[in-house]
C-alpha cells in the first residue's frame, strides 16, 4: 500500500500524514513547495524522513497522472485546495485548483493501471446559510444551496466523483468538514477559534473575526475519519457529512476562561455569521464506516491548549 496525500501541508493533511505514519503506511505527499511547517509541529524529524515528498501543482494534469501511475499509488487522500476567501476573490484561479485539480486526481486514479481508492475533502460549504433550511439537522438527502464559489466548486467535485464511479468504477468518499480546529489550523476565517486557543496559550490578545454558531471538529478526529474511509471496503461514490460540537463564539470564550482563567480578557469575537448551515446529521457516515471518533469539545480544546503550551515552552511557536 502506498498512499498519496495531496495538500499535505494543510492542517488536515499534516494530521493525516501523521496518522498514516503511526500505522506504518508508506506515504507520498504532493504540495506546491517543499515546506512543511504544520507537519513539523506534530511529527519528529525521524518521522518526517519517512515521508516521500514531491513538489508540483495540482493543476498539472500530466504531473499528477505520472505521480500516481509511476509511483505505485494505491490510495489517495485529496486535500489540495484554496479556501473560501480566495475563491470569492479569484473564482477562476480557485476553480483551477479546486475543480480541475480534483478532476486531475480522479483521472490519475482512472489511468493508473491498478485500482486506486480516493477519499477527498468536500465541504459543508455545499450547504447554503442556515435560514435557507428548516431548523433541524441536515442530512445528505437535503438540497444543496451553496452561497459561495467555494461551495459550488465542492458541489461540482461531488458530482464528478459520482460520474467517475458510474463510468470508470472508481470508488470514493467525499467528506464535508465544517470548522476544523487543532494545532496546525492557522489559515482561513474559520481558523479563528484555533488561533484564539493559540493566543490563550501564549498569553496574547486575539479577536475572532466571526460571531454566532460554528460546528467545531477536532482535527485528530477528522484525520482519523479520512483514514477510516480510505481503508473501508465500501464501494461506490459516497459523500458524508461530518458533525462535531456546535458552539456560539461567546460560549467558546467562556469555555476558554473556565479552562485558563484570564482568557476572557484576551479573546473577543466580532463579525458575521459564516453563511453555511451548521446543524449536520452524520448518521449515514457512522452507519457505513466503522470506528468514527468524536472527541468532546472540552477535551479537544484542552488537548489543543496543552499542545500549544508545550510548543511555546519548546520555543517552536513563531
Amino acid at each position: 500500500m502506498r498512499v498519496l496525500v495531496t495538500g499535505a501541508q494543510g492542517c488536515i493533511g499534516a494530521w493525516s500524514v501523521r496518522k498514516l505514519l503511526d500505522r506504518g503506511v508508506e506515504v507520498v505527499t504532493y504540495d506546491v513547495n517543499a515546506e512543511r511547517p504544520r507537519l513539523s509541529l506534530i511529527a519528529s524529524e525521524e518521522e518526517l524522513r519517512r515521508v516521500e515528498a514531491r513538489v508540483g501543482s495540482i493543476e498539472d494534469t500530466a504531473r499528477v497522472k505520472a505521480l500516481v501511475r509511476d509511483g505505485g499509488i494505491t490510495h489517495i487522500i485529496h486535500l489540495a485546495a484554496v479556501l473560501m476567501p480566495f475563491c470569492q476573490q479569484h473564482p477562476v484561479q480557485g476553480a483551477m485548483v479546486n475543480v480541475i485539480g480534483t478532476l486531475n486526481v480522479f483521472e490519475a486514479a482512472r489511468d493508473a493501471g491498478r485500482p486506486v481508492r480516493v477519499v477527498y475533502a468536500s465541504s459543508s460549504a455545499v450547504w447554503g446559510p442556515g435560514d435557507a433550511y428548516e431548523s433541524r439537522k441536515l442530512n445528505e438527502d437535503d438540497p444543496l444551496k451553496p452561497a459561495t464559489h467555494y461551495g459550488v466548486f465542492k458541489q461540482s467535485n461531488e458530482g464528478n466523483a459520482r460520474v467517475f464511479f458510474d463510468s470508470n468504477g472508481i470508488s470514493s468518499v467525499g467528506l464535508r468538514p465544517w470548522s476544523v480546529y487543532g494545532v496546525g489550523r492557522d489559515s482561513g476565517l474559520t481558523a479563528d477559534p484555533t488561533l484564539a486557543m493559540r493566543a490563550v496559550a501564549c498569553g496574547e490578545s486575539f479577536e475572532i473575526r466571526l460571531s454566532g454558531h460554528m460546528d467545531l471538529q477536532f482535527v485528530e478526529d477528522v484525520a482519523e475519519t479520512f483514514l477510516a474511509c480510505l481503508f473501508s471496503p465500501l464501494e461506490g461514490a459516497h459523500v458524508f457529512n461530518l458533525a462535531g460540537d456546535i458552539v456560539e463564539m461567546n460560549e467558546l470564550i467562556a469555555l476558554l476562561e473556565s479552562m485558563r482563567p484570564g482568557a476572557a480578557r484576551l479573546i473577543t469575537a466580532r463579525g458575521p455569521q459564516v453563511p453555511v448551515a451548521y446543524r449536520m446529521d452524520d448518521s449515514q457516515l457512522r452507519a457505513k464506516i466503522a470506528n468514527i471518533p468524536r472527541t468532546p469539545l472540552k477535551q479537544g480544546v484542552e488537548k489543543t491548549l496543552a499542545h500549544f503550551e508545550r510548543l511555546k515552552t519548546d520555543g517552536r511557536l513563531a
